[in-house]
């Protein structure tokens, strides 16, 4: 199976495993008696194992037992924690291919050893000495000719294989730790900061949260690039702790967008203590490891360039345009200044918010759906490294009819106006095309951003509607919300599809 096939099983299996253990735990005691259908659960185990973080249903439904169960989707599903047991399905696969190496190995010299028996026999038979000396004469240069070829063919092969199964058991160690360290360093932070900051715990309190799962389930969303908090308002009932936000800002960078660069340092770092032989190996020859988060050097010091100069561009115009919005009232210089980068440190791709996405301008909308459609090591690197490598054939028919992301996007847009086309019709200002492109391209760059439902935007003023702390897709039906699933398992495997339609030529 290739790496493709073994993905989209462990990503389906991983979800029809939550929806089968969520069902089996009560959700909390509602005043309303809600409680989520089966459509929902599942959709709801999907956003949190493809960290998309789309929401259909209100997160203060979930019981303390299901929350951690979440958790643990979310810290199964982050890209991190995929790619170390890809490291370490890996390393153990060379391992093999090591061990048959040293079988046939041993079985060239035990046949090269029966050889020269017999040939020492056959020169023992003989009655004339002469030919007996030659024989022996003849042996120990037999020997240096396969002492040669073995130290020429057979054990620098060896070498190499061996020193990159160490540099790649290594890098796996090595991954492992990071994820560990970050993730409980930020918890430890999170757990001290609430218990300190009375503002912060009363807010757990009144909502009946408990402190210690929410720190947990916070921070491993956060550094997994999901986005789902345990409140119904997300980080916007947080927006005054500006502590708490730096203590995030750094989980959503580590985890996502300059894990590489953080990656190719530790590895440095480790070669300046110990293991120096491997941390040259992977620095040097990072593309014959084969793992995509080790990025050459080039590469890892243009995408720090790229990644901040976007969150620049971000900070500027969205503070130019909404630093006396509604969103923003209430808070101080330093709490806007916070609010701000946190709030655009977020479009890539982890969806945490402190506003309400619906109440901001159009213009920052459009960017916002620019940096979400963005994969996360978008850089610039003007320089071209194969250039001077031959052209692939084009000999695969199935090459030839993927299509490009962008094509699927549309494809996935066209499909949802269908399904909810009589919404469309009856709700315009609810169900307009901006509120279902944002969603859409919220679930494939699995951000999790969304515009809402307002029951004060109807047209048609129902007195039964109750306005919701969920996602947009909630009010979908079940056919769009099944195609929205799809784009999330999508988005979480386009890193497969980066080439696709290549076989398109528009001039």
């Amino acid at each position: 199976m290739n790496p493709f096939r073994i993905q989209i099983l462990y990503f389906v299996s991983l979800s029809f495993l939550g929806f089968g253990l969520l069902k089996l735990f009560n959700p909390r005691t509602r005043t309303d008696s809600f409680h989520p259908t089966n459509l929902d659960l599942f959709f709801t185990c999907v956003s949190a194992a493809t960290v998309s973080s789309m929401s259909t249903v209100e997160m203060e439904v979930f019981s303390n037992p299901q929350l951690i169960l979440l958790t643990l989707l979310m810290f199964m599903g982050g890209e991190v924690f995929t790619s170390m047991v890809g490291l370490h399905l890996r390393k153990y696969k060379i391992n093999q291919n090591l061990k048959k190496d040293h079988v046939s190995d041993h079985i060239v010299s035990r046949k090269a050893s029966s050889i020269d028996i017999l040939e020492l026999s056959v020169s023992r038979k003989s009655s004339s000495l002469d030919i007996l000396e030659l024989s022996v004469s003849r042996k120990p240069s037999s020997i240096n000719i396969l002492e040669s070829f073995q130290n020429i063919e057979i054990q620098p092969q060896i070498d190499t294989k061996l020193l990159k199964y160490n540099s790649i058991r290594l890098l796996s160690f090595v991954v492992l730790g990071y994820l560990v360290f970050v993730n409980l360093i930020g918890i430890i932070l999170l757990l001290v900061y609430i218990s300190s900051i009375s503002s912060a715990r009363n807010v757990l309190k009144t909502k009946g949260i408990n402190l210690v799962t929410f720190s947990f389930f916070t921070v491993i969303s956060t550094f997994a690039s999901c986005g789902f908090v345990p409140t119904n308002e997300n980080m916007i009932v947080f927006s005054k702790n500006s502590g708490l936000l730096l203590i995030l800002i750094p989980q959503v960078l580590l985890g996502n967008t300059l894990f590489p660069c953080c990656l190719r340092l530790v590895v440095w770092l480790l070669g300046k203590m110990f293991k120096k032989e491997e941390s040259n190996f992977l620095l040097k020859k990072s593309e014959q490891i084969g793992y995509l988060h080790l990025l050459p050097n080039l590469h890892s010091c243009l995408l720090v360039v790229t990644v901040f100069g976007f969150i620049l561009i971000q900070f500027i115009l969205f503070s130019s345009l909404e630093w006396t919005s509604n969103g923003l009232n209430g808070l101080t210089t330093y709490q806007k200044f916070i609010g701000i980068m946190f709030q655009v440190i977020n479009t890539r791709h982890t969806g945490e918010t402190i506003v309400d996405i619906s109440t901001i301008s159009p213009a920052i909308l459009v960017l916002f759906v620019v940096m979400m459609y963005l994969p996360p090591y978008t850089s610039f690197l003007p320089i071209n490294h194969n250039r001077g490598a031959s052209k692939r054939k084009r000999g695969k028919v199935l090459e030839n009819i993927i299509l490009s992301q962008l094509s699927y996007l549309v494809i996935f847009i066209i499909l949802v106006c269908i399904t909810e086309r009589k919404k469309m019709k009856q709700d315009p200002l609810n169900f307009n095309v901006l509120n279902i492109v944002i969603e859409v391209i919220s679930a494939y760059g699995n951000v999790g951003f969304t515009m809402g439902y307002s029951c004060a935007r109807q047209i048609q003023g129902n007195q039964n509607c109750k306005d919701k702390l969920f996602g947009f897709s909630g009010k979908w039906s079940d056919e769009g919300k099944m195609i929205l699933i799809l784009v999330m398992f999508f988005g979480r495997l386009k890193k497969f599809n980066m080439n696709g339609g290549k076989a398109w030529i528009l001039l």
